[in-house]
């Protein structure tokens, strides 16, 4: 019976010790899979350049969303259709003064 017993008090420290790493390694993976989707390259193709999808260009997208598309429930940029993605970057290029990371190509 002391065998038994620990053996089981082995399992559950094991178990008490592991847990914090599962959870920081999950933590981990949450804040990659966040950088990647906030640092995107968008190609607008009618201006010819590229444009990093940050925090910045997320604000303007949402201002321009917005005026746009007044009384409408909110709709990420990635699931808008290639004509309302290109009006988006007309408008943007019209309000580049707030655009710090444009890159020209």
């Amino acid at each position: 019976m002391k065998k038994a017993i620990r053996y089981l008090s082995a399992l559950l420290l094991m178990g008490a010790l592991a847990a914090p790493l599962a959870f920081a390694q999950d933590r981990d993976q949450d804040r990659d899979r966040d950088h990647d989707r906030n640092n995107q390259r968008v190609y607008d193709a009618q201006h010819h350049d590229y444009h990093q999808w940050n925090a910045d260009e997320d604000r303007n997208y949402r201002e321009w969303y917005a005026d746009a598309h007044k009384g409408k429930q909110y709709r990420d940029y990635n699931r808008l259709n290639k004509k309302d993605q290109q009006k988006y970057w007309t408008w943007r290029h019209k309000h580049h003064d707030n655009d710090h990371d444009h890159d020209q190509h």
